[in-house]
């Protein structure tokens, strides 16, 4: 496996995360704005034309964002803290485009009740199995880019927190492996691995069978292909998403926003893809793969270290 070596000290965990939850961000945004006339799409992929700014971020990258201010505060996840911070910042803005289970979730655990018993109520005491928990464990993935069983274990624990069904803490992490494969692969590095690697530490179930699958579909076939068989995220669980967004990033693990185009181009809950992948590519594209004007377009993040 073509792997660089990583730091481990603090600050280059903080320094990977960050460059992660750029990605994810940017991505977040990009993707939020393709909900529009299909024809508009066609013609803005066509061209390579990014939507105007600016790009307003959704619940995606705010969950994100509270997950590295959890890293930050711990070095690890705190579950307890962190669905406070998760509730924190729903409260501080429910706008953001929060699903409905997150809605009362989130809501729950704002008015005193235990995360575990308000993820265990969700979906009439099945859990969620929803994409949420993996939409914003790519910083995650990146700060402990240097023990995948670590990232595994800290992206199941951070999932758990609203999401208590096992596809939902799946997905969280295969995403977060991936990424940390992403932060340390080196230019010879070959994007199969990065699902590869994933599938090492993904639990049995619906979810490993889809990268298994994701695993097996060519590179030279077109993303709408991809997405027709593995998902495109339109169901909004784990296995429709995860899968097309680690084939997608794989596919193109050296470029950042041709990444995102091939995503926007299939539907379904684009910016959920977006974020999954671009809080993956950038670790291995590196932040200059970001065009400017897209880090200028995005709505200003506010300070993770608060």
């Amino acid at each position: 496996m073509s792997n660089v070596v990583i730091g481990n000290d603090r600050n280059s965990r903080s320094e990977r995360a960050r460059l992660s939850l750029d990605g994810l961000s940017i991505g977040d945004g990009f993707g939020e704005c393709f909900f529009t006339d299909p024809r508009i799409v066609r013609r803005r992929i066509e061209a390579r034309d990014a939507p105007p700014g600016p790009w307003r971020y959704t619940d995606d990258t705010a969950m994100a964002i509270s997950l590295v201010r959890c890293l930050h505060r711990h070095g690890a996840i705190d579950q307890d803290d962190l669905a406070e911070l998760f509730a924190d910042e729903y409260r501080r803005d429910k706008h953001r485009g929060y699903g409905g289970g997150a809605h009362d979730i989130l809501r729950a655990i704002g008015n005193g009740v235990g995360w575990k018993e308000a993820a265990r109520c969700a979906f009439n005491g099945q859990g969620s199995m929803g994409n949420g928990g993996a939409m914003r464990v790519g910083p995650l993935g990146a700060w402990f880019a240097d023990d995948y069983e670590a990232a595994a274990r800290e992206a199941r624990a951070s999932a758990e927190v609203t999401h208590a069904h096992d596809e939902g803490k799946a997905g969280a992490m295969a995403v977060a492996v991936a990424a940390a494969w992403a932060a340390r692969a080196d230019e010879k590095a070959d994007g199969r691995e990065l699902i590869e690697t994933a599938l090492q530490f993904t639990p049995e179930g619906p979810t490993r069978t889809g990268l298994e699958s994701a695993l097996e579909m060519p590179f030279d076939c077109p993303p709408l292909q991809a997405a027709f068989a593995l998902g495109n995220g339109s169901r909004v669980i784990a296995q429709d998403t995860v899968p097309f967004a680690l084939w997608c990033a794989a596919r193109h693990v050296r470029d950042y926003a041709e990444a995102l185009w091939a995503a926007v181009g299939v539907g379904g809950d684009i910016d959920t893809n977006c974020a999954i992948i671009g809080g993956i590519v950038s670790l291995s594209a590196g932040r200059e793969s970001i065009p400017a004007e897209w880090v200028v377009a995005r709505e200003r993040l506010p300070n993770v270290m608060e």
